[in-house]
């Protein structure tokens, strides 16, 4: 009873069985005996091998430690439930590089191509085990899903740039790379910050509509792009705020800049008759140091004095020096605790 038992649940997965997945008969060491004639989807011609694979060269050294562990859960007889997910690597090179990467696919993306596997045992009527039946699913159009909603995540849908949680993001690694916590202003000096942002956008809104609004935004992020290069990360932080981090960027050398695309989108919104421009923008700039949150708070703030002034034009603020160093303050704050503690004891 116990094998016939065994032996539905056996017949009811592998009916289970896409026209797609990929069906590997292995022996009981794990090597590829026979192979469905879906397999050349693996980017290997089983039939020209003298010597076939093993299940577990399929994968990456991490993944194949799990398939190998799978295998042996099979051959004991256990039918584990579940399928493993893995990025597929062609044995011996085929039409993929070693990281299981189509270096010809036509969308010319470097991207993995990812798998799934259940592994079935084999047992003869007496019980004894002879290998497994391996099956071999395509999960790449999940994956790539994934990778688009990820991606639409991180974007500003009207203006295709990133969001703010995107540079946010991007922001924090230049931090890290330029060395672990907080960042001496010597460091930060070689890169910089600049917030953009249309003046008067909120009367523009009142008086236009929000279409019009949406259409000067869409219009001002193309502008940037063009006055950016490809090592500067562009992205919308909100609705009216733009954001520019300057990598290799001294601030002198970003306020330079700053007043030239200043400059240079006034110039475009001149009207025929009159010299004055009838859309202005202004910039915050701030150093990269000490943290995201500081970054671009001292940008903000920079922006602020700018839009004082008249607008048009770009502004920086100055620190205290007192509070300028996060280190010194995040220092201060833990021995404000433990003298806290001491007084509490």
């Amino acid at each position: 009873m116990h094998m016939q038992f065994h032996q539905a649940e056996s017949r009811a997965r592998l009916a289970s069985v896409e026209d797609t997945d990929i069906v590997l008969r292995l022996d009981d060491a794990g090597f590829v005996m026979h192979a469905s004639p879906g397999a050349a989807a693996l980017g290997i011609d089983l039939t020209s091998l003298l010597l076939m694979p093993h299940i577990c060269d399929f994968a990456e050294t991490e993944y194949a430690s799990r398939i190998a562990e799978l295998f042996a859960s099979a051959r004991s007889g256990e039918r584990p439930q579940k399928w493993i997910d893995f990025p597929l690597v062609t044995p011996g090179g085929g039409a993929q590089d070693d990281h299981g990467r189509d270096p010809d696919a036509e969308s010319g993306s470097d991207a993995p191509r990812w798998y799934a596997i259940w592994l079935e045992p084999v047992e003869e009527d007496d019980g004894a085990g002879q290998g497994c039946i391996a099956n071999l699913r395509c999960r790449q159009s999940q994956y790539a899903m994934a990778d688009e909603i990820e991606a639409l995540s991180a974007t500003d849908p009207l203006t295709g740039l990133d969001n703010r949680a995107a540079f946010c993001a991007s922001l924090a690694r230049l931090l890290a790379r330029e060395g672990d916590g907080p960042m001496p202003a010597s460091a930060g000096a070689r890169n910089a910050v600049a917030i953009f942002a249309i003046d008067r956008m909120r009367a523009i809104f009142m008086q236009y509509g929000q279409a019009t609004a949406d259409e000067i935004r869409w219009g001002f992020a193309k502008y940037l792009e063009t006055m950016t290069h490809a090592d500067q990360s562009l992205a919308l932080l909100d609705e009216e705020r733009f954001a520019v981090l300057l990598p290799g960027m001294t601030m002198r050398a970003a306020r330079e800049w700053a007043h030239d695309v200043l400059r240079t989108f006034a110039g475009l919104t001149a009207g025929s008759s009159s010299k004055d421009a009838e859309l202005t923008a202004s910039a915050g700039l701030a150093r990269a140091e000490n943290s995201v949150d500081w970054i671009l708070r001292q940008a903000e703030m920079g922006l602020v004095m700018a839009r004082a002034g008249g607008g048009g034009k770009a502004g920086t603020c100055k620190p205290a020096p007192r509070i300028a160093d996060g280190a010194r303050i995040e220092q201060a704050i833990q021995a404000a605790l433990v003298r806290a503690e001491q007084r509490a004891v």
